[in-house]
């Protein structure tokens, strides 16, 4: 039996699609080999698709000279395990996997970063993006100083609040329409990619 994707509609077809969102669906499915089932649940409302996309793309894939990719996925991989997001878990715990080259890590992030053996800069990033999105999230002058003195610059510290936040809304959003993770999130960064 298989897992629906949404308790709301997902388009029968990607061709039913506004072109824009077509070829965004078009394009991951080109680069990862399918298309993950959070594009599908998105795209019954086109206009919030866009906005998610956008302001996900402005914070992932902006350009740092201190926080890394890994990191950035390391945040939502902690931040949605305490959000019990699974599909989050899965598929960013796979982003983590790739990026840091590490097939442990994720896993460890998932379950308690504060166990994990991690670095004390890692420690103080999962600490701060778990009090910016479980939290109230206020920037105090000892968190800044904890931030700063661990080498993360004032953008760094906006961008972990800002993607915990993001990511708690994507947990929700996920959660309510009852989205798997595709299985192929599972294996990715475990096993070679097959040509």
């Amino acid at each position: 039996m298989t897992t629906p994707i949404s308790q709301f509609p997902i388009p029968e077809s990607i061709q039913d699609l506004p072109e824009d969102i077509r070829d965004a669906m078009l394009a991951v499915q080109e680069k990862a080999g399918f298309i993950p089932n959070v594009f599908l649940m998105l795209a019954h409302r086109p206009a919030e698709f866009r906005a998610f996309f956008a302001y996900h793309d402005a914070l992932m894939e902006r350009e740092s000279d201190t926080l890394t990719k890994a990191e950035k996925e390391m945040i939502v991989v902690a931040t949605s395990a305490r959000n019990r997001c699974l599909y989050c878990v899965v598929a960013h715990g796979a982003l983590v996997r790739i990026y840091s080259k590490d097939p442990l890590l994720a896993d460890q992030v998932a379950i308690n970063h504060r166990v994990a053996g991690l670095s004390e800069r890692h420690t103080v990033m999962l600490d701060f993006a778990m009090h910016s999105g479980l939290e109230v999230g206020e920037l105090t002058d000892e968190w800044q100083t904890r931030l700063l003195e661990v080498g993360f610059t004032q953008d760094d510290i906006w961008d972990i609040g800002a993607i915990a936040a993001f990511f708690g809304m994507s947990n929700r959003l996920v959660t309510l329409a009852g989205t798997p993770p595709n299985e192929e999130f599972y294996l990715m960064g475990r096993v070679p990619r097959e040509k």
